[in-house]
């Protein structure tokens, strides 16, 4: 019966630090450690494991063995749990933050947004805020980057690699133009009239969102970044898009925009979730901030037939 010996935390890194790398060198470069004291630690870890992790010949770049791919899986586990230790022992010691930084998508209701932040300021009356609005990706991109300790984001954040979230309700998203707007002069807007119309589409300049249209159907668009000149735009009938809802119910109302029936383009229901580094969990007010978010987004009704964005 063979027993394997216990790695290091150390040359569960170094095998982690090669794969994201793709070669010995890369590790080197991202430990700061020469290539020769990688290779020994892979020489060592493979000794302690009795297994071979990376092919020796045929092959230019490391190239994993089945074992080492079996191997990376737990490796990446233990990493990410001792990361997860470490920070949480950090927010312990620390105790209650200073201050804040909350980024938060421009799709989230004014409404909600202002309720927990006023309540927020009642609860921590020693902790400042910084709050960032921001556009579908660029939500996400802050909190990666740590600008943001936590964000309340659109769908782009699901499955980025080192975010962790929490649902946290959703908007309908309903297309509406202008009543002198061609499609909005129409009873009936026959399939594909959308197209023939500019069609205006919030945009950002993060990642996420580079080279991908969510909900575009017109070839001919307008792009902005800002939500607010969008809505003034559709008001001007310059062109049809998406609009939350709850931003547009007071125009539903008053008669200056009116909510378009597209057979082939109904809208559909953008998600929020409540997103924070993995290995940079939020201390007490972050998480209490989450929490309200959480709590109030479990109320949300969603329209029938709606798709998520």
């Amino acid at each position: 019966m063979n027993n394997p010996g216990t790695p290091t935390l150390d040359q569960l890194r170094i095998l982690l630090a090669i794969v994201d790398s793709g070669s010995f060198a890369g590790a080197g470069r991202k430990l700061n450690r020469a290539v020769s004291v990688i290779s020994y630690g892979i020489a060592n870890l493979e000794t302690q494991l009795g297994l071979t992790l990376f092919e020796r010949e045929g092959t230019r770049k490391p190239k994993l063995t089945v074992a080492g791919r079996a191997v990376l899986a737990e490796a990446r586990s233990v990493a990410q749990g001792i990361d997860g230790l470490r920070a949480t022992v950090k927010g312990l010691l620390d105790g209650l933050e200073a201050e804040v930084d909350l980024a938060v998508d421009v799709m989230l209701p004014a409404e909600r947004l202002g309720q927990v932040l006023r309540d927020f300021a009642a609860q921590f009356p020693t902790v400042q805020l910084r709050l960032h609005v921001e556009a579908l990706g660029a939500v996400t991109a802050m909190v990666l980057d740590g600008t943001s300790v936590i964000g309340l984001s659109g769908p782009l954040s699901a499955g980025v690699e080192g975010i962790e979230s929490r649902l946290a309700g959703s908007v309908p998203m309903v297309p509406v133009a202008a009543p002198d707007h061609p499609l909005g002069q129409m009873t009936l807007i026959p399939p594909g009239a959308g197209r023939e119309h500019i069609q205006l589409v919030l945009t950002d300049r993060s990642r996420f969102t580079e080279g991908q249209d969510y909900s575009v159907v017109s070839p001919k668009t307008w792009r902005l970044a800002d939500l607010g000149a969008k809505h003034a735009l559709l008001r001007q009938g310059i062109g049809w898009g998406n609009m939350p809802l709850q931003m547009i119910e007071g125009d539903l109302m008053a008669g200056t925009l009116v909510r378009l029936v597209m057979p082939d383009h109904i809208g559909g229901t953008y998600r929020f979730s409540g997103i924070w580094r993995r290995d940079t969990p939020p201390g007490p007010a972050a998480s209490w901030l989450l929490d309200q978010f959480v709590t109030l987004g479990a109320g949300d009704r969603e329209l029938e037939e709606m798709a998520d964005i």
